[in-house]
């Protein structure tokens, strides 16, 4: 059995390699799935990499990458060679940006916005762009594609949330007995007033369920959006996220967003304190500002 140093300990977890508490030598090591998302020949190569260097295990993390279980330290330079021979990496771990989290909205019956293709551009641009930025704490970033919040977006640093913004045409509403779009809407905050469908804006959650519903195209969609959420946390301490005042309305928006918000953070937080904390120093306005960029 090899002897192995803290400092070795250290080294590897950087890379990705948890230590398994019951071996001295043997790690479980994080595989990077860059939107919750890979292929079957992906999958093949993890699990040959298992097979040939680890217990022949692989367990999935909480946040969508898939642990290699059982690699001894003897084989960890040679799993991470035998990974990038098929296009995989391994990480996710340290001060720094976390693998992007995403629900499957692009293909889900429900999903207002291409959650994949955004979570691929975040993982890009972001885990992979500031992967040599040392940040004040962990970085978590999670996209849902609608209200539903199956990735909880809100309890991430950052999240974004699809959001279908919607208005009444008065005209076309014919004000039905048994409005189908009101009954359509899961939050019950919708009905016809005075022969016309009202939706409470204050209250609406931006599902759109009510557009697809209405039999006479009442309800309009004015566009399909992206909420972005700041300063959540879960874990030993926990906060739920915050809407800024602006909802976005491309991709390129919420990506520059995101840019000036972890450039706030590095610039504004201090070393073990994490984004809500830092939110609550400096203020919410003054955060929303900086990222708004207004």
């Amino acid at each position: 059995m090899s002897c192995i140093t803290q400092e070795d300990i250290n080294r590897l977890k950087g890379l990705g390699f948890l230590r398994d508490k019951r071996f001295e030598d043997k790690f479980n090591v994080r595989v990077i799935t860059r939107n919750g998302k890979i292929t079957s020949a992906e999958q093949k190569h993890i699990a040959e990499a298992s097979e040939r260097f680890g217990s022949g295990e692989v367990a999935m993390t909480a946040r969508q990458t898939i642990e290699i279980q059982g690699v001894s330290y003897a084989n960890s330079e040679a799993l991470i060679a035998f990974l990038a021979e098929g296009g995989l990496e391994v990480g996710g771990t340290g001060p720094k940006v976390r693998p992007v989290v995403s629900c499957k909205g692009t293909t889900c019956q429900y999903g207002i916005i291409d959650t994949f293709a955004l979570s691929e551009k975040i993982h890009e641009r972001f885990y992979k762009g500031w992967h040599g930025t040392v940040l004040p704490h962990k970085f978590k970033i999670a996209v849902g594609g609608c209200p539903n919040n199956c990735v909880k977006p809100d309890l991430n640093d950052i999240g974004i949330i699809g959001y279908y913004s919607v208005h009444v045409d008065a005209e076309m509403c014919r004000g039905c007995g048994k409005c189908q779009a009101s009954e359509a809407c899961p939050i019950k905050v919708s009905g016809v007033v005075d022969n016309v469908l009202y939706i409470p804006p204050d209250k609406c959650n931006g599902c759109g369920r009510c557009a697809r519903a209405c039999p006479f195209g009442a309800v309009k969609n004015s566009v399909n959006g992206y909420r972005f959420y700041i300063g959540g946390r879960w874990g030993k301490q926990t906060a739920r996220g915050r809407a800024i005042n602006k909802i976005f309305d491309n991709e390129n928006a919420v990506l520059d967003a995101i840019e000036r918000a972890l450039a706030f953070y590095k610039d504004t937080g201090i070393p073990g304190e994490r984004f809500a904390d830092t939110i609550s120093r400096v203020g919410f306005k003054t955060t929303e500002k900086a990222i708004i960029g207004e």
